[in-house]
């Protein structure tokens, strides 16, 4: 079965509540009208009702009237939203009366609705900038526990299903994070594994990706990725994880025999961790353009709850298929 269409499949089954704060935004009123349809998750809007009502009728949708409409300037639970505000924010000053006047803004009110149990994830950005996005996220949502940095995977999709998990790669960080440092890169390995199981559907076998394969060149580059293997092993010690390599001794398994004889990974990967974003970022889009493989993300990991962030270039169909990834994500979190 296709990917995305397990990735769907598994969302209906799950009926996570996803929270899209843009309800006016076009696009996103039309993905969540198809999301509906598709039956992929319990569908929250944040805006005025009367306004989203009227923007789907305009649009012929025929779904919103089964979406959760909340009205961000009124709504049973602000005050209630505003006291979390105050408890989780107080040491940096927050004050009530700026707390009521944040619960406003619906990039806000959609991560306090997580917080607070009543939403299971959040799909936003396609009118908001990563910034926009992230800032309420990481200051009440929060990174998930033992990890400290959010990080960004793309599921690449292969025509060649010899590599990886039958053409499937994760990769990261290609998306947010530009410089990890030791137990950083350690800590997108681990949250990688995460994605890999809840996401892509299958059991990770993690490169911790270099210039050098197991000590054939020396630099304080390769130095760091030696040690974030080691404390990613210390972290999960059940992953299937391997490095330093080199990308041909990850994915080709003669390769892999000859450079690295004896590593369980080498050869055999399906998630590649790139040492940094500069390494990440340029190599899925040359296999995404050079291999024509189709890339899905980026899909934000490391987070306490799923918060993705989508491009303000994203299509209808882009949004579909981040809900249910969504829903996947926040699935696997319970």
């Amino acid at each position: 079965m296709e990917l995305l269409v397990r990735i769907k499949e598994n969302a209906k089954k799950y009926k996570m509540r996803i929270v899209l704060p843009e309800g006016y935004e076009e696009r996103t009123i039309k993905a969540a009208d198809l999301a509906i349809e598709e039956d992929l998750a319990q569908i929250i809007l944040i805006g005025d009702p009367a306004e989203i009502n009227e923007h789907a009728s305009k649009l012929g949708l025929k779904n919103i009237s089964k979406a959760t409409i909340v009205d961000p300037k009124n709504h049973s639970k602000k005050e209630q939203y505003a006291d979390l505000m105050v408890e989780l924010r107080k040491s940096k000053g927050m004050t009530k009366e700026e707390a009521l006047r944040l619960i406003e803004d619906p990039l806000y009110l959609g991560v306090l609705m997580i917080k607070s149990g009543d939403a299971d994830g959040e799909v936003s950005g396609a009118d908001h900038s990563t910034g926009d996005v992230l800032r309420p996220a990481f200051h009440y949502v929060k990174t998930a526990p033992g990890i400290s940095v959010v990080s960004g995977a793309f599921i690449m999709i292969l025509p060649d299903k010899s590599f990886g998990e039958e053409g499937v790669i994760i990769f990261a960080d290609g998306a947010v994070h530009p410089n990890p440092n030791e137990k950083e890169l350690a800590e997108i390995a681990v949250a990688s594994a995460h994605t890999a199981r809840a996401i892509a559907g299958f059991e990770p076998r993690i490169a911790m990706l270099s210039f050098s394969t197991k000590g054939s060149a020396k630099h304080e580059m390769v130095d760091r990725v030696v040690n974030a293997t080691r404390i990613a092993k210390e972290m999960a010690p059940d992953l299937q994880l391997d490095g330093e390599l080199q990308a041909d001794a990850a994915l080709i398994e003669a390769i892999g025999k000859s450079k690295a004889p004896g590593s369980p990974i080498a050869g055999k990967a399906n998630v590649l961790i790139f040492p940094d974003l500069n390494s990440g970022n340029i190599a899925y889009k040359l296999v995404q353009r050079l291999a024509h493989a189709e890339a899905i993300g980026p899909i934000l990991q490391g987070m306490a709850a799923p918060i993705n962030d989508l491009s303000r270039g994203c299509s209808v169909s882009d949004i579909v298929s981040m809900i249910a990834i969504t829903s996947n994500q926040a699935a696997g979190k319970k």
